[in-house]
Order: structure tokens, then C-alpha cells, then sequence
């Protein structure tokens, strides 16, 4: 029997195994490290889909999203009845993405064969921009050049090339208008003329757009419009085509004819002081012959001065009709002249002349010894007025303002050539716009090269500044018609049916200190016509004809007279002479007596 001082004992629970520190702490340090990377990951996308919404979105956007640039027309050059002188014309321009092809080197030639370029001179460009996105090739290449490249692209496999849009300036009238119109640069900026001078007004303002491009830089979709293109202003010039086509063409004859250096003429409008016709020799094409000599370029007609010699004569006569020192039946002797140790001669002794026979003649001696019954300010003044030694204000880039000194310089000899048109120097225009003042019934009025237009009062012809008397004007118009007679020295400028007036010029040139040259001319005709109302006034100048003749009736009046044949005819002006014409049909016919 059991004992019962013993107990029963109770079995004892089994032991737990206990964990090792280390694994506690792992796991502890498990899910903190997820709990920090989840509130991590939480706030990150809070931050970028809340916070940087609108960074990101723009950010997204520029990988696909470009702007690019909606090319603009520059404004046109008109002439005065629309006929375009200067126009853009779109192009297309190659460029090429450099990064790209810089792998294609082997596929250069043809490219550069394409446009007609040096392989190796391509290569090197795309070598020093290897880095680049974006490097022009050829800007505003040829319609042939565009399709020759596509068709390299095609058959070679080309990457990294495209094209754009842009324009390119075209000038009609070629070298006929280059001189006044000048031309712009590969950036469509105006480097010379009209061009240049009113670059702000033509100047276009290109747009911007918003495109979708793909990797290839190719436009996929328009986006939307950013800015709108604004084009240029157009101009419109005084000058009508014709009659500037008409002038170039006989100045150009001439100058070949006489083997001269060059030449100038300018036609104005009477009652308006517009630019009719204002050409050059030589001259040059600013479509393709833009580098050559800046002889070439330069407007002559406003940036050479010369000494107007005797075309300054009726002016003196003016003055002093005006002064009434003289009368027109006043006479003087024209045997040669001495002031001081210089004599004045002239080309023959034609004894004693009335003042319309001073002019006829163009009498050296005569003008003098009328100059001299004025002071020197009454001949300087007159000058000044006129214009000489200022700038006409026309606008042109270049315009020379000639050379007047003043009267308190002069010496007695001094006063004696300015009588005869040595002493100073005046541009072509400006002579021009004192004949101007003598065709005008004694009005001043500015020269212009844009049009006026009579139903705007700001654009009207402008009333002007009176400097001569009319009874003085048409009394000296009256004397310089038998300058173009059979009886003057400018019988070659008659025109038939027309009563026009003038006066030649020939003058020296000048060799610097050693005075003048002894075989250098240039040759000068100033007039207008119809000499009773006239409508236009002509100056030509040619400078140093070289195949014997030099006087101005025998150089430039000629063509005086082919080219205001031409104007009165373009512009429908009726004769004021009806006689000569009707003898000139009759002879045409074979019925003349």
C-alpha cells in the first residue's frame, strides 16, 4: 500500500524554448524599416501628385511639346502703279541634327553633292558640332536643290536632315532698281537702299506656335498658336517701272557708247517733287551678284558730288533778274576777262551778247561779269537756298550733302567761278531740285521717293517755299528753250512737238592740289518739259566719257531727249508744239515740201 506520508507530485508543463535576442531585434528593425519605406513611398507620391503637379506636368511636356516659329513676309516695294520691286518668296532651308549624323559620315557626299556644297567643307561643320541638335546646312536653297536632297535622303538613308519654311527676297526688276531699292541679308535684314533705310516699316515679326514633334523632330500635331505672325508694311515708291526701265536702258547705251566710267539721270515730277525715274551705271543684280565691288552698289545719283559747271548759269541770271541788276536786254561783252592773274575765255569770242545770248551760248565771261553786279552773299544765297551744301532730306541711307563754302571765304576768283559752276559741288538729286525750282514758277519743293497721295492731307503735295519770282522763272525759261535750238548747245535734246528747255554743262575734274585734270570730264544735261507748263524735270550726268566727245549737248543731251520722249509719251502729256510734230509725220510720210 502506498505511503501516505508521500504526496503525489503533479507532473511539471514542458519547457517553451526561448528566442535569441538577435531575432527580436531583426524583426523589430524589419518592420520599421517597411514602415519608414511605406511612409517614404506615401509621401513621395503625395509630393509629386499633389505638390509638384504642374513642375511635372511641364516637365512631361517639353519631351514632346516644341515651340516653333511661324515664319512672316517682309513687306513689298512698289512702285508707284503697284508693280512689285521687291517681293518674299518661300523657300525651303536644310538643316541637320549634327548628334545624329555624326554616325552617317559616309553618306556626306551625297548630301553635300545634293546642294551643291564641298563634301569636305560639310563634314567638318558636322564634326565641329557633333554635340548639336540643330545646325543649318544650306539656308533657302533652290526648288531644284530641295528635291535633289529629299531624293539623297531617300536613297541613302540620310537621318538627322529636314527642312523649314522661311522666305526669300526677290527683286524683279534685277538690276534695273537695284540702286534705289538695295537688298536685304540671309536674315531678311536690309543691308542697302529702301531696304536698309526703312527696315523698321518692311521688317516682319514671325509667330510662334506650339507643335507635338516625334523623335525625329517631324511636326506631329499643332498644339496651339502662341503669337500670330505680324508681316511688314508694304512701300510704295514714286518711281514708275517703265520709265525707270526706260532710263536705264539709254544711260546704259551711252555710257557704253562713250566707254564712260559711269553715269547718273534722275527724272522729277513737277508739281509734286516726286522720283519718277533715278538710275545708275554701272550697276549690279541683288538676287545673286551681292559681294562684288561697292562701286558697284553705290547709289551715284545721291552719294557723287560734281561741279555742275555751266548748268549753274541760269541761276545767276536769276539772281540778278530778281535783283533787277540786270534786264533780259541787258548786252555785255564776252572778249576774254582777266580778275587778277587769272583770265576768264570762253570756247569762242562771240563779241557782245544779250543776257539770252549768254545763255544760249553758255558764255563763261558773260556769267561772270553778271555775278559780279552782286555781292557775294546775293550769289551765295541764292545757292544755299536752292539747296546746295544740304542734304535734300529724301531719306536715302548715304545722301552726300555736295560742298558749298561760305561767301565770307570766297575771293574775287573765287566769286567769278561760282558764276560758272566751278568752286562747289552738288549731287545729281540736287541739281535736279533747283531745276525743279525753275520749272515750278520759282516753288521749293522737297523731293520724295514715296508716293504722295492727294486724299490724304498729311501725303498731299506740299505747297513748298517760294524763291523766285514767276515773271523771273518764265522769263528764264524762255531763254533756256534756244538753248535747245538749232542756235544752242543742245540741238540734240529737241524734242519733236514739244518746246523743251535746258542747259549743258561740260566741267573738268578735279586732280587735287594739282588742280584739274586736262582729259577728264563730265559731261551734264538739266532741263524740262513742256517748257511753257513743264512736267518733269532731267539732269544726266556722265562721267568721264573716253571716246572723244565730252560736251555735255553732244554726251548727255541726247539722252534727255530719248528718255522725256519716252515719259511724255507714258505719261499721255499732250504737244505744246504742234508744228514740228506735224512736219515730223509729214516727212515720216514723205509729203513734206
Amino acid at each position: 500500500m502506498p505511503n501516505p506520508s508521500r504526496r503525489a507530485r503533479k507532473p511539471l508543463p514542458p519547457l517553451k524554448p526561448r528566442r535569441a535576442p538577435n531575432t527580436v531585434l531583426r524583426r523589430r528593425l524589419l518592420m520599421s524599416a517597411l514602415s519608414l519605406a511605406f511612409v517614404m513611398l506615401t509621401g513621395g507620391v503625395f509630393y509629386r501628385q499633389v505638390i509638384q503637379t504642374e513642375f511635372l506636368q511641364r516637365e512631361g511636356e517639353a519631351r514632346y511639346l516644341r515651340d516653333a516659329v511661324i515664319p512672316a513676309r517682309r513687306g513689298m516695294i512698289l512702285d508707284r502703279n503697284g508693280e512689285p520691286l521687291a517681293v518674299s518668296t518661300p523657300v525651303e532651308t536644310v538643316w541637320a541634327e549634327p548628334r545624329k549624323l555624326i554616325n552617317h559620315l559616309d553618306k556626306i557626299p551625297a548630301l553635300a553633292g545634293a546642294l551643291g556644297m564641298d563634301a569636305a567643307f560639310l563634314r567638318d561643320r558636322i564634326e565641329g558640332n557633333r554635340d548639336k541638335g540643330f545646325l543649318y546646312v544650306k539656308r533657302r536653297v533652290t526648288f531644284e536643290e530641295a528635291r535633289a536632297v529629299r531624293e539623297a535622303i531617300a536613297e541613302h538613308g540620310i537621318e538627322g536632315v529636314d527642312f523649314e519654311n522661311e522666305y526669300r527676297r526677290f527683286y524683279p526688276g534685277a538690276e534695273v532698281f537695284a540702286h534705289v531699292i538695295g537688298f536685304t541679308n540671309i536674315e531678311d535684314r536690309g543691308q542697302e537702299g529702301i531696304e536698309l533705310a526703312y527696315d523698321r516699316v518692311l521688317k516682319a515679326e514671325p509667330g510662334l506656335q506650339r507643335v507635338i514633334r516625334d523623335g525625329r523632330r517631324r511636326t506631329v500635331q499643332q498644339v496651339e498658336q502662341v503669337r500670330p505672325p505680324r508681316p511688314g508694311r508694304d512701300l510704295a515708291l514714286t518711281l514708275d517701272r517703265r520709265l525707270q526701265y526706260l532710263a536705264y536702258r539709254e544711260l546704259k547705251a551711252a555710257v557704253t557708247e562713250h566707254k564712260a566710267k559711269g553715269g547718273t539721270l534722275v527724272v522729277l515730277d513737277v508739281a509734286t517733287g516726286e522720283v519718277l525715274a533715278m538710275v545708275n551705271q554701272p550697276s549690279f543684280n541683288p538676287n545673286s551678284d551681292r559681294s562684288g565691288d561697292s562701286e558697284r552698289r553705290r547709289n551715284r545719283a545721291l552719294t557723287d558730288v560734281m561741279e555742275p559747271g555751266s548748268t549753274l548759269k541760269p541761276f545767276v541770271v536769276a539772281a540778278a533778274l530778281e535783283r533787277g541788276v540786270i534786264t533780259p536786254a541787258s548786252r555785255f561783252s564776252t572778249a576774254p576777262y582777266s580778275i587778277g592773274r587769272n583770265v576768264v575765255r570762253d570756247v569762242h569770242n562771240y563779241g557782245t551778247l544779250d543776257v539770252t545770248g549768254i545763255i544760249t551760248k553758255s558764255s563763261n565771261v558773260g556769267s561772270v561779269k553778271i555775278a559780279q553786279k552782286m555781292s557775294y552773299q546775293d550769289l551765295w544765297s541764292l545757292y544755299d537756298q536752292l539747296g546746295f551744301g544740304h542734304p535734300t532730306g529724301i531719306g536715302f541711307p548715304g545722301e552726300s550733302r555736295g560742298l558749298l563754302r561760305h561767301y565770307s571765304t570766297w575771293r574775287p576768283f573765287e566769286h567769278a567761278t561760282h558764276a560758272f559752276g566751278y568752286g562747289l559741288s552738288v549731287t545729281s538729286l540736287q541739281l535736279a531740285q533747283a531745276y525743279l525750282v525753275l520749272a515750278a514758277d520759282g516753288v521749293k519743293r522737297p523731293v520724295t521717293l514715296f508716293k504722295r497721295d492727294p486724299l490724304m492731307q498729311t501725303a498731299a503735295a506740299p505747297e513748298g517755299v517760294r524763291l523766285l519770282s514767276q515773271d523771273t522763272t518764265r522769263r528764264l525759261r524762255a531763254m533756256m528753250e534756244t538753248v535747245v535750238s538749232e542756235q544752242g548747245t543742245a540741238k540734240q535734246a529737241i524734242i519733236a512737238g514739244y518746246r523743251a528747255a535746258g542747259k549743258t554743262g561740260t566741267a573738268k575734274k578735279s586732280a587735287g592740289k594739282a588742280g584739274y585734270a586736262s582729259n577728264r570730264y563730265q559731261s551734264v544735261f538739266a532741263g524740262f518739259v513742256p517748257a511753257g507748263r513743264p512736267r518733269f524735270v532731267m539732269v544726266v550726268m556722265i562721267d568721264e566719257p573716253g571716246a572723244g566727245a565730252y560736251y555735255g549737248g553732244v554726251v548727255a543731251a541726247p539722252i534727255f531727249q530719248k528718255v522725256m520722249e519716252g515719259a511724255l509719251r507714258l505719261f499721255n502729256v499732250p504737244p505744246d508744239d504742234p508744228e514740228p510734230s506735224m512736219m515730223l509725220a509729214q516727212h515720216l510720210q514723205g509729203t513734206a515740201p
